[in-house]
């Protein structure tokens, strides 16, 4: 008996449900509204009445029972189904109609179907896939489903879109598929054939293409493939342009007797590199003797073309079974080749010098040769081709113009930096060296004339200055622009490097020719005469041991050495000025030592002075300094020393000082003050700071201008230097000297 519908004796619809969310049927299509959702749900998801739910996909693992997707279940499994498609055939008198032949694979993984149609030769048919695996609809009206497992059977007739397919068998696999699913599989059917196919393969018999050819080489691949042997060879291609003895490898494949050769590039070669220089092919031994025609060369020899008079004419043809007009070749095998052999690669003659393991152990077995020796051989050298410039063109240097001729880009010369790090001194100074030097010409208005020619290690520069003499009617100055200075009698314009004057040929007592002057060097600053004492390897004047050996040749004039060393040295200091020192030597040795070699002994031998200047002078050069600052804070700077002073005794310790002059901003160079405060120390070693800075204080205790010692103002010897300069050695100990050379008993 059915419950009245009345309130309290129905049941609630929606106990238990979670879910009450409404699908959207309703929307806008071209602006017009309509119902877009006919498949989408009711309330939380139920369908409405009277909706039939469409399966979107196969239910055969619900139905078995598994709740695994069906995308994990089936994965990479695939039912396959041989198939065949009949085609007419229009204008054909050799068929009617045309048997096709396919395969259909469905994935019961997402239901996608995949047509293919097998491939055979020579059918001149597009064949391979026939239809893209995807979702393919049933037929009408039913085509808002899909096709699923259940649609397929043996011996059925399946549609996809417009054509028509008769499925007549499967594997096993497909077949225990579908039974498992409940479907009932038919029994296979049969697959006409099609004629035309029938007629070719019946031609074919009867009338066979290569009725004579019987060559087998299956047993050679299986035995042979991937093997190969390998040689190394060299081919001489010096006779080309730019050419040279070239390293190549040859490779055989004993699979099918082919030869390859590649070239072994050495690095940075300058060549662009190919995979192969001959590809991989047959090598004939005759190489191109000669060029052979299209067809020339061919499998066949072909006698005679034919054809009947019916209505459906076959063409023909007959084949030279004897092979009258056969053109043979003769090609490369493995018994040619071997090491030491010349093998003619299309007219290159490489000559095989070796060869790998592999080809050893091949050879030794085959053919039972053991102890393959290397052959190489050592091509000549090449010769080279002198690279010849064209001469300097006159604008900028040598080196400048030659750039130009190396590039399209000229860049500017390399710099030596070694030299560069070598020759700087502190401060980025570059070392020189100085020379007085005087001008060596007929006119006496130049006797008097002196110059200063530096010469800068750093880049072999040169320049020459005069200085100034007042009443002498020269102006002075720059007599000669820094710059390199050519060796006399070059051409000026020549492809070749000019040569330049070099530091070793400067030395006191030469003589030098800076663009026609001719310069006599007669003296040099202390820097140049130490630098070369320290590199005896470029100055062998500067050698004192070899100066000393000249005067000990001349031990038997030691009586006149004595009387004439006597004359000058009437007070008997044993001691001499440098001049007359001078004067002495070059009488005694008649030439024998020059001005270099005598300044190398006057300095060893000069006796000692004292280097600590005089107070006056220091305090003279301080208030000179002090002046061009002027800096008069001297009572501050007394103030703050008496500060730091606690015990009141009026000196301070020499560091105190110093840090005290820095914050005071004391404009004394540090070389300067340092002297001064040795000057002023008391016999502990610390300085009377009231003394020092009151004898600096030169508005209160001036100091008259700095005057130079008198021996730099003497005038030297007329002959030697003829103007003020600095002489190596005031003062002489010859009597120190004669005692060394000669022994104290002779002297």
């Amino acid at each position: 008996m059915a419950l009245p519908v009345l309130p309290g004796y129905s049941f609630s619809s929606n106990v238990g449900k979670e879910k009450f969310h409404k699908s959207q049927h309703w929307g806008f299509y071209n602006n017009i509204r309509m119902l877009l959702g006919e498949d989408k749900p009711g309330i939380g998801g139920e369908p409405l009445r009277g909706q039939k739910v469409k399966p979107r996909f196969s239910t055969y693992l619900k139905d078995e029972g598994f709740n695994t997707p069906p995308w994990e279940a089936f994965d990479k499994k695939v039912l396959s189904f041989d198939a065949y498609m009949g085609e007419e055939t229009h204008d054909k008198r050799e068929e009617k109609y045309r048997i096709r032949y396919y395969k259909i694979y469905f994935y019961p993984e997402d239901d996608t179907v995949q047509v293919n149609e097998p491939q055979k030769k020579n059918s001149r048919l597009p064949q391979g896939p026939f239809i893209q695996r995807h979702r393919i609809p049933l037929p009408p009206p039913d085509d808002d489903r899909f096709y699923t497992a259940y649609h397929f059977n043996i011996n059925v007739d399946i549609t996809f879109y417009v054509w028509t397919f008769k499925i007549y068998e499967c594997d096993m696999f497909t077949k225990n598929f579908l039974t498992k699913i409940g479907v009932k599989v038919n029994p296979p059917g049969t697959c006409p054939e099609d004629p035309y196919l029938k007629m070719r393969e019946e031609f074919e018999t009867v009338y066979p293409r290569r009725p004579y050819e019987s060559l087998d080489t299956g047993k050679q691949f299986l035995e042979y493939n991937g093997k190969v042997l390998r040689f190394f060879g060299e081919w001489d291609d010096s006779a080309s342009f730019g050419g040279e003895w070239r390293k190549c490898v040859l490779l055989y494949f004993l699979a099918d007797d082919t030869i390859a050769v590649k070239e072994k590039l050495p690095q940075n070669s300058g060549r662009d590199e190919s995979p192969f220089v001959l590809k991989k092919g047959k090598l004939p031994k005759d190489g191109p003797s000669r060029v052979y025609q299209p067809g020339q060369i061919t499998n066949h020899g072909v006698l005679n073309l034919y054809g009947g008079y019916s209505v459906l004419r076959k063409y023909d043809f007959l084949l030279d079974r004897h092979k009258l007009g056969e053109v043979k070749q003769s090609f490369y095998k493995d018994s040619d080749l071997s090491v030491g052999t010349t093998v003619n690669v299309w007219g290159r003659k490489m000559r095989l010098y070796d060869c790998d393991e592999f080809t050893r152990t091949y050879y030794k077995a085959k053919y039972g040769i053991e102890n393959i020796a290397l052959a190489e051989y050592k091509p000549p050298p090449p010769t080279k081709i002198e690279r010849k410039f064209p001469p300097y063109t006159g604008f900028g240097s040598e080196e400048d113009s030659l750039r130009s001729c190396l590039s399209l880009w000229p860049t500017p010369p390399p710099t030596n930096f070694k030299n560069v790090l070598n020759e700087i001194s502190y401060g980025l100074r570059c070392k020189a060296l100085r020379y007085f030097a005087k001008i060596m010409k007929d006119k006496l208005v130049n006797a008097h004339r002196m110059f200063v020619i530096s010469y800068f290690l750093i880049d072999g520069t040169l320049s020459v200055f005069e200085p100034r003499d007042e009443d002498s009617g020269y102006t002075g100055g720059l007599f000669l622009k820094r710059g390199r200075v050519k060796r006399p009698g070059q051409k000026f314009f020549k492809s070749e490097f000019s040569e330049y004057i070099q530091p070793e040929e400067l030395y006191v007592g030469t003589k030098i020719n800076i663009n026609g002057y001719i310069f006599l060097l007669v003296n040099a600053d202390e820097y140049t005469l130490n630098y070369m004492e320290k590199n005896l390897d470029k100055y062998p004047y500067s050698n004192l041991k070899t100066a000393l050996q000249k005067l000990k040749d001349e031990k038997e004039k030691l009586l006149e050495i004595k009387s004439k060393f006597a004359d000058v040295d009437f007070t008997f200091t044993k001691m001499v000025d440098f001049p007359t020192f001078r004067k002495i030597m070059l009488e005694i040795t008649a030439g024998k030592l020059i001005d270099q070699e005598i300044i190398t002994i006057a300095r060893h031998y000069r006796a000692v002075e004292d280097d600590k200047p005089d107070v006056v002078c220091l305090v003279a050069r301080a208030h000179d300094m002090l002046r061009r600052k002027l800096y008069v804070d001297f009572k501050t700077l007394i103030f703050s020393c008496g500060v730091e002073d606690r015990e009141q005794k009026k000196v301070l310790p020499k560091k105190d000082v110093k840090t005290l002059c820095k914050t005071h901003r004391f404009p004394l160079a540090d070389d300067v003050l340092a002297k001064l405060l040795s000057r002023f120390e008391d016999s502990e070693g610390k300085v009377k700071y009231e003394s020092l800075f009151n004898a600096l204080d030169w508005t209160e205790n001036p100091l008259p201008a700095l005057v130079a010692p008198e021996y730099l103002k003497k005038r030297c010897e007329e002959v030697w230097i003829g103007m003020p300069s600095p002489v190596p050695a005031k003062y002489i100990r010859y009597f120190d000297l004669l005692r060394e050379m000669f022994g104290e008993d002779e002297v």
